[in-house]
């Protein structure tokens, strides 16, 4: 399969990785299997094996693929690929991927926003916030535990939901609310009791942790989001260039 030659050589590489990643997260490989060889899959796809290679390193930043050079490589089908390029909801992502997904909320309480909340929520000393703790599932297996701080207008829905329902987005969008535009954090923290079980994990295990603050179109926050996922279960990709970046590094934040 020939890629379009016309096209510019930087792109053949994200030519091959896109086709290369369609067949991953199919389930063409199966899990654990091997890709074809470096020469294969450059005659396969009439590239030279730089391309190939390149193209190989964009699905090991993935956690698609094993980064042993000099074998074929090895795909690894325990870890889901989430892009930042969009805005997707748990539920959106997870049928977009194939799988099934799940959310239970384990609780759900009132009570008068913190300094932290009120920064950012945009909130008035004294605002009460409503704090859902919900264990998210792909498929029927747990991945992940979600914290979400929400502000009055949107927590008063929210608390209406039924506790099984699987996602809090579109029925909040049948009532005006959007989730338009996002600000995300990503680092590891330590498992808590309540991540313990229900990740079926150690108390103090890493998690991979991605904090969210999520806006409406006119900028007005909707959610503050702390998502604690397993390891190995979801992997994020992002890109960015010389041009143009929406990725930033800063020192991590005390909780």
């Amino acid at each position: 399969m020939a890629l379009d030659q016309d096209r510019a050589a930087g792109s053949l590489y994200r030519q091959v990785a896109a086709d290369l990643r369609e067949a991953i997260t199919s389930g063409s490989f199966g899990e654990a299997g091997r890709l074809p060889a470096e020469g294969a899959l450059a005659e396969q796809y009439g590239v030279s094996r730089g391309t190939v290679r390149q193209a190989l390193a964009l699905l090991r930043a993935d956690g698609l693929v094993t980064s042993r050079r000099g074998t074929r490589r090895v795909v690894l089908g325990g870890a889901r690929v989430q892009s930042f390029s969009e805005l997707l909801s748990f539920t959106h992502w997870a049928r977009s991927m194939g799988e099934e997904p799940g959310g239970r909320l384990e609780s759900l309480t009132r009570r008068p926003a913190d300094a932290a909340e009120r920064e950012q929520l945009r909130l008035a000393p004294g605002t009460e916030v409503y704090v859902t703790l919900r264990l998210r599932t792909l498929s029927g297996t747990p991945v992940m535990v979600e914290r979400t701080v929400y502000p009055p207008r949107v927590g008063e829905l929210v608390a209406q939901l039924p506790p099984d329902v699987v996602s809090h987005t579109e029925p909040l969008r049948e009532h005006g609310i959007l989730f338009t535009d996002a600000d995300h954090t990503i680092d590891v923290v330590a498992a808590d009791a309540d991540d313990a079980r229900l990740l079926s994990c150690r108390r103090g295990s890493p998690l991979l942790r991605e904090k969210r603050r999520t806006t409406d179109p006119t900028g007005t926050p909707v959610e503050w989001s702390q998502d604690r996922y397993l390891p190995g279960t979801v992997a994020f990709s992002i890109h960015n260039s010389l041009a143009s970046s929406a990725l930033s590094r800063h020192a991590r934040d005390e909780d």
